[in-house]
């Protein structure tokens, strides 16, 4: 029996159990990234467990969210982050070299080697042939001090691709077709490969966005196999000797397979407020237009900005719209300048703004009060944008300027301009000066350490009862967006006590006062959830500042993967109910108690709520043997210090 090519990859890197989906495994990881927002805490993680030196082939800390100087907190986090870097071996990109997962993508992707990264698009480099995993910042840390990563072994769902994509329809379309296919919720556990002699029609950079917003399946991660488009990008960067072919075998078993004819696609957009609330570009056709943003890691490749160029050159941008475009790198906004692309995106009438994420986080083009926004980025939760009242559709760069021109929602194809073709270059533009090696010397490098820096907060290990309160009751799809917000507040991001001000902001702005209350006098706090808890970002501040206001367990329909690990990470209980039914039989502010944890945990039976009025809900959790020894302990970095021992 043949072997697909994520079990492959993984194979090669296998250092606990066996391939057999729905068991834990352990890999080892050959590179590792991080990014500002995550990163600073990640790095005080790595320092807590006192490793001398990163023990991956590749560490990279890039500056790409909190770039807006605000205030004295970025800037005094980066010079951390640089210090530390030296330090211990991680290379450092400057705030304004561009987007980790493009920056990566076009220095730093390996075929068939194995990248964890503490921002859930890492799958970005799925594009390029790595088994790349978003993870939280503690998972990362450990990684790098040369511990292994645990996951669930897969199911493998293949998308096999046959034909070729029309004028007008792009790799952005191609993953929101499996959006609507497959949606955001129910694909925990599963690893999407790509196939099929369609394969062969897509760049990397058309690859790594479909891999990139495949994020938002809630899938593991994404990849596509190495061939002679992956050698050629590789080439042109200056690193064929990187390259390596891989395939999936022949005769390959696969848990599932999705046959897609590019052919068929058609231009799509996302619909507020979620990646899969999928509708035709035709049938929103007319809808008035207030903002255009292009860029973000999932669609800001010189290939995406070459359309854009291409489409805005000797054309103006519609007076009424606001249209700003960030190149994702610094090799893309040096090649687009050079080759004269760049005047052309200005003279339509365009913002040309950082090459950071910046509009896709909330860090700035926050649009106006109930503005229709138009992004090329991967997320429109609700108030991500930084106007709670906005909508935002996410599109293709070809709808997108579309959008821009005509002053509303219109199909490309009926723009009634050619289509431009853009080649890849046989040669990128290469300056890494903007990426600074570590020292040689370590112990020449002191660690800057601004007043916004703090200690990562201590975990109490699990309590054998959980006596306390319902502190908050959400619904469905609840995002870390929802319970950390991004924007100008991740500039606390190393400062828990401070960030954890936030925690639930815009869904209940009384939270983290009555939570930390109720831990300063005794009682537990307790969420209620319904399904896919914690979609979205890797951000494990959503679980860290919970932890800190005193939240002992999580109850919800269902959890997204990363977010379910990071409360396991941090000594949280993530619970599910035996029965979805009794989600409406806990309300807001209930008092409940759960007895006898440690000992159901060892026995790995249910656990058992009891509510005020005599009401008793049945829970279940999905633990591996390690996965509970952790929260016994009280989170990993006691878990890692008590092994250590």
């Amino acid at each position: 029996m043949g072997m697909n090519l994520v079990y492959k990859i993984l194979g090669s890197h296998l250092i606990e159990g066996k391939l057999t989906a729905g068991t834990e495994i352990a890999i080892k990881i050959d590179q590792t990234l991080t990014q500002d927002a995550t990163g600073t805490m990640a790095y005080l993680q790595f320092e807590a467990m006192d490793v001398p030196r990163v023990k991956t082939e590749l560490s990279v800390s890039y500056v790409d969210h909190n770039t807006l100087q605000d205030g004295f907190e970025n800037a005094d986090d980066h010079r951390y982050l640089m210090t530390v870097a030296s330090k211990y071996g991680i290379h450092y990109s400057k705030a304004g070299n561009g987007i980790c997962h493009q920056v990566h993508l076009e220095r730093f992707g390996r075929p068939g080697k194995t990248l964890l990264g503490s921002d859930s698009h890492t799958t970005t480099g799925g594009g390029i042939g790595m088994i790349a995993i978003g993870a939280g910042g503690l998972d990362v840390a450990v990684a790098m001090g040369g511990g292994p990563f645990y996951l669930t072994c897969p199911k493998v769902v293949k998308v096999n691709l046959a034909g070729r994509l029309q004028p007008w329809v792009s790799a952005k379309d191609v993953i929101l077709t499996i959006l609507k296919m497959l949606t955001t919720k129910g694909n925990v556990g599963t690893v999407i490969e790509y196939g099929g002699e369609g394969v062969k029609t897509l760049s990397v950079p058309e690859r790594a966005t479909i891999t990139n917003m495949g994020a938002e399946l809630g899938v593991t991660t994404s990849v596509f196999p190495s061939d002679e488009i992956t050698k050629a990008f590789l080439k042109a960067q200056r690193r064929e000797s990187e390259w390596t072919a891989l395939a999936a075998d022949a005769d390959a078993q696969y848990d599932k397979v999705i046959d897609l004819d590019l052919g068929t696609v058609e231009p799509l957009m996302a619909k507020p407020h979620s990646p899969d609330n999928i509708g035709t570009v035709k049938e929103l056709a007319g809808t008035k237009v207030d903002q255009v943003m292009v860029g973000s890691c999932t669609n800001s490749s010189f290939r995406d900005l070459m359309i854009v160029a291409s489409l805005l050159k000797g054309r103006r941008v519609f007076p009424d719209v606001s249209f700003g475009v960030a190149p994702g790198s610094r090799q893309v906004l040096e090649m687009i300048a050079k080759n004269g692309a760049l005047a052309d995106i200005v003279s339509a009438g365009a913002r040309v703004l950082e090459s950071t994420c910046g509009f896709c986080i909330g860090a700035g083009q926050a649009p106006k009060t109930d503005a229709i926004s138009i992004r090329t980025s991967n997320r429109n939760f609700e108030g991500r944008s930084g106007t709670k009242s906005a909508k935002v559709f996410l599109a293709s760069p070809e709808t997108a300027v579309a959008a821009a021109l005509t002053g509303g929602i219109m199909d490309p194809r009926d723009l009634g301009i050619p289509y431009p073709e853009i080649t890849m270059p046989e040669q990128f533009w290469i300056d890494d000066s903007m990426i600074l090696p570590p020292a040689k010397d370590p112990l020449s490098v002191s660690i800057y350490r601004g007043p916004n820096i703090g200690d990562p907060p201590a975990a109490e290990p699990l309590p054998d009862a959980i006596k306390g309160v319902v502190a908050i009751k959400v619904g469905d799809k609840i995002t870390t967006d929802h319970i950390m917000p991004a924007g100008s507040r991740l500039k606390y991001r190393s400062n828990i006590p401070k960030y954890a001000e936030f925690v639930f902001e815009g869904v209940d702005a009384a939270f983290s006062k009555k939570a930390l209350e109720n831990k300063k006098a005794g009682i537990h706090n307790i969420v209620i959830a319904g399904a896919s808890y914690g979609q979205g970002s890797s951000r494990e501040h959503a679980a860290i500042c919970p932890m800190y206001l005193g939240v002992k367990a999580v109850i919800a329909k269902s959890f997204e993967r990363i977010h379910a690990a990071n409360l396991i990470n941090f000594g949280i209980l993530p619970l599910t109910f035996a029965n979805e039914a009794d989600y409406e039989a806990i309300g807001a502010n209930e008092k409940v108690e759960i007895n006898d944890i440690k000992a159901a945990l060892m026995k790995g039976s249910d656990l058992v709520l009891k509510a005020s009025g005599g009401k008793t809900v049945t829970l279940r959790y999905s633990l591996s043997a390690r996965q509970r020894d952790i929260l016994l302990a009280g989170g990993m970095l006691n878990y890692t210090k008590a092994q250590a021992k």
